[in-house]
């Protein structure tokens, strides 16, 4: 798998010269258990103005009345919504490559995937849309359960293979700034990308899997934060407040994932060939050391350590797996 960065524009590799339509967007939802959330967010979708040519809800086997809530909205939302309950919870990571798997054989020109639990601005996809011509993978910004202006980390340190937790919040008069990560609570991406690199990577299932994704797409586009903001986060968080950014609260699954899956980022770095082995194990151990932070400071427990441990252990079998692969372009499977 070899994806280029060195020739990619600077200001991006779109056509200028062609507009955007609405109706060739696709919202793509992932929802689990949370009908009352996923309900706030299809009110929202019915009163955007304009609307996206398809709402895709990909459901995680709940088991709640997430069914019944979906089938409610069909006759009043004002766009088509296609409706995929799946067998098995296959987390985030893997509704959201079903999501966008179904938005891309839609012929959808552009997809933007989110949890259930945010609420779309009413002029989201025009905001969104309007930098379109621009670029090819666009992370719009969003507001925190209270109000306030979230932080997302937009940068990673590439060899590290983990965030840049200060990376400069304010936006100069263009509007954006270049990313090299990505954020599933609002990624607004390209097909022609999502052709190149293939779908998310359902191996993940929770963590790392959205931060990856958008690197692979900063490999081949220019991959851009902009200030828009588009989203608003719906559900609150237990969170250490640290200024200028919040560090969440986590739960045993998380952090199994957390430190499980960064054997997979070694994967995708070898098969890259950007891997090293020095700063990639630093990152795993700043990596464990702030999951350390974060059961001290944010949830004020020091239980929970042995998920980080097992998940190292997991992690090895993958990273030895020499028969693994990424996942293949969707443009490679076409020509067939």
């Amino acid at each position: 798998m070899t994806l280029p960065s060195s020739s990619r524009p600077a200001t991006g590799d779109a056509d200028s010269a062609a507009p955007f339509e609405p109706a060739s967007a696709t919202i793509a939802i992932v929802t689990f258990n949370r009908s009352a959330l996923l309900t706030r967010l299809l009110d929202s979708i019915t009163v955007m103005d304009p609307k996206p040519g398809h709402v895709v809800i990909v459901d995680n086997a709940s088991t709640d009345d997430t069914t019944d809530v979906v089938e409610s909205y069909r006759d009043s939302i004002g766009t088509e919504i296609v409706y995929r309950r799946l067998d098995t919870n296959t987390g985030g990571s893997g509704g959201f490559s079903e999501g966008m798997r179904i938005a891309y054989e839609l012929g959808s020109t552009w997809i933007w995937v989110m949890d259930d639990d945010v609420e779309v601005m009413p002029d989201g996809l025009a905001r969104m849309g309007a930098w379109a011509p621009r670029f090819r993978s666009i992370q719009g910004r969003r507001y925190d359960f209270d109000g306030s202006e979230f932080y997302w980390q937009y940068r990673i340190a590439e060899r590290l293979g983990i965030p840049i937790p200060f990376a400069p919040s304010g936006f100069d008069d263009s509007g954006y700034k270049e990313m090299n990560s990505g954020c599933f609570e609002g990624m607004f991406i390209h097909r022609d990308i999502v052709g190149q690199i293939g779908l998310p990577d359902p191996r993940f299932f929770i963590y790392w899997d959205d931060q990856t994704y958008g690197w692979l797409a900063s490999r081949v586009t220019t991959s851009v934060i902009v200030n828009e903001f588009v989203l608003r986060r719906t559900r609150e968080i237990k969170q250490w407040d640290m200024g200028i950014r919040h560090m969440n609260a986590s739960s045993d699954a998380y952090r199994y994932y957390i430190m499980r899956n960064r054997a997979l980022i070694k994967q995708y770095y070898r098969a890259l060939d950007v891997y090293q082995p020095v700063l990639f194990g630093l990152g795993t151990t700043l990596t464990f050391g702030k999951e350390i932070i974060r059961l001290l400071f944010v949830e004020r427990k020091i239980s929970g350590t042995s998920n980080l441990f097992r998940g190292l252990r997991d992690g090895r079998k993958i990273a030895r797996d020499r028969a693994w692969q990424p996942m293949p372009p969707l443009v490679a499977a076409e020509r067939g």
